[in-house]
């Protein structure tokens, strides 16, 4: 793990995660942003990277997508199902498709290279505006009872390990980023499953009771998934 670069400025600074493999690129992006008074964490893959946005968080992510361990795209799913950092990608594709793929596998921007550097900031200082670059906390929920740990997808019920399926730890992460929130039926399905099994609400009703039995979590008095009939589902936190 590459040690976190301060910047001199006494205001907070906002923190910027560079994930890629190319060391020269890599060293051309660190100075350009430090020197814009922001903070720095550098990751040469995607696990690397991962491992860093778990422990430390980010403010912004600058993701390669052509990195050694796996497909930038790959990391940018696994990110966003415990994860709502803002995410640019650096692409040497052009192809449109592709770029539209990027934005629905949620990225926020992306930028093909070769690229100019003042181009870079100029995305960067729009995205950190725009996003009040309020920070990350470390993706674990723990009410003493249950714990998440969304970065290493470990779920503990009084301190047992609770197996869950790839969906139902989809699920579940969903629902406790965004804790008190109504999530509709629809968002739901169409996160879950894909746009064309919007209207397979019995999908979820088998998830939701499968995910909540291993949860011990009582339909009738839920603790923690809240079901608003008809339109979706609620996270109850009581996080410590």
């Amino acid at each position: 793990m590459h040690p976190v670069n301060d910047s001199s400025v006494t205001t907070p600074a906002a923190r910027v995660l560079i994930i890629d493999d190319e060391p020269q690129i890599r060293k051309f992006i660190d100075i350009s942003v430090r020197s814009q008074g922001y903070r720095t964490f550098l990751a040469e893959n995607g696990e690397q990277g991962l491992s860093i946005l778990a422990s430390q968080g980010a403010d912004l992510v600058i993701l390669d997508l052509g990195l050694p361990d796996r497909d930038g795209q790959d990391v940018l799913k696994e990110l966003r199902q415990w994860s709502r950092v803002p995410v640019i990608v650096l692409t040497v594709r052009s192809d449109e498709r592709q770029k539209v793929a990027l934005l629905d596998c949620g990225a926020n921007d992306y930028v093909t290279k070769p690229f100019g550097i003042e181009e870079l900031m100029a995305r960067i200082r729009v995205i950190l505006r725009t996003a009040g670059f309020s920070g990350e906390a470390t993706p674990i929920y723990d009410d003493g009872v249950l714990r998440i740990d969304l970065a290493k997808r470990a779920v503990h019920l009084k301190g047992a390990p609770v197996q869950l399926t790839r969906k139902e730890f989809s699920l579940l992460s969903l629902l406790v980023t965004q804790p008190g929130r109504l999530i509709t039926q629809t968002q739901l399905l169409r996160e879950m499953w894909g746009p064309t099994h919007e209207e397979d609400a019995h999908y979820l009703r088998i998830l939701v009771g499968k995910l909540r039995r291993k949860l011990d979590d009582d339909a009738a008095a839920p603790r923690y998934i809240i079901t608003e009939p008809g339109v979706g589902l609620r996270f109850l936190s009581s996080e410590r």
